[in-house]
């Protein structure tokens, strides 16, 4: 009988773990949320089946904890977290008003949409600090193929060249509609409670989403950093003035300075990276 721990799909040494293991990931995941909404089927399921300002924080909470379960949890309890998420997503489908078009969360096209936004903010952020190179962003998105293919996603990018290629092949798609600017306008004012009572998911990255009781201030740094991180195609859709790329990077410094801080003070060890 073999007595090897169950360490996931991606267990320690994985660039998964070091990305999603870093604070700066989830500034990254902030910024992934402008970046979705620019797809207007992706951003109608999320109109028309969520509820703001109630449901901020909760949806917040829930993608924390599943992008963490996945990097750190054995192999049983992702499968477990994938599977709730796609029952929830044979749920979400309607039709989108700016186009026309039908749609669906388990639309493979949406599914890719969704991942590589989500991926490619996560690397991005912990790369501009330096603490990946090009190759372990790489590893890292390649690693990613794995979690897209358990909701269900095909045919994705598995390195940093081949999602600034899939970027350039949707980007006709993308349109910054009143919609997509009502739900930015949303994100950069999130509601804000005297405390936000989150159970910690596990993972520094949950963890970290738990953790924000943020008073205004605060959280609009943290959304300003997000914004910045956007691509410069992205911006231009919003037309979102020129900021300096060296404020952004101090910025996203500081904020992550401040998390290991949150981190140290609540005394828990972090898993195994």
């Amino acid at each position: 009988m073999s007595t090897t721990a169950d360490t996931g799909y991606f267990p320690p040494g994985s660039a998964t773990r070091r990305v999603i293991g870093d604070p700066a990931a989830l500034i990254g995941g902030f910024s992934a949320l402008f970046l979705q909404a620019l797809h207007p089927r992706a951003m109608a399921g999320i109109d028309q089946h969520s509820s703001f300002p109630d449901d901020f924080w909760p949806r917040l909470q829930r993608t924390a904890e599943y992008v963490t379960t996945l990097a750190f949890a054995d192999t049983a309890t992702a499968d477990r977290a994938a599977a709730r998420v796609r029952g929830i997503h044979r749920h979400v489908h309607g039709t989108d008003p700016v186009t026309g078009l039908p749609y669906s969360a388990a639309d493979p096209d949406l599914l890719r949409w969704v991942h590589v936004t989500e991926v490619s903010s996560f690397s991005a952020a912990v790369r501009r600090l330096g603490l990946i190179d090009a190759a372990e962003e790489d590893r890292f998105l390649a690693e990613q193929v794995r979690a897209g293919a358990l909701l269900g996603a095909v045919d994705l990018p598995a390195s940093r060249a081949e999602v600034d290629a899939y970027f350039a092949a949707v980007r006709p798609e993308l349109v910054a509609t009143p919609v997509a600017r009502r739900a930015a306008r949303r994100l950069a004012l999130a509601p804000i409670p005297r405390r936000i009572p989150l159970p910690v998911p596990v993972g520094p990255l949950g963890e970290m989403a738990a953790s924000l009781a943020l008073a205004r201030p605060a959280w609009t740094a943290v959304a300003t950093v997000a914004i910045g991180l956007l691509p410069p195609w992205a911006k231009r859709l919003y037309r979102i003035p020129r900021v300096p790329e060296i404020a952004t990077t101090a910025g996203l410094a500081t904020l992550r300075a401040a998390f290991l801080g949150v981190t140290r003070a609540t005394g828990r060890p972090g898993p195994p990276r």
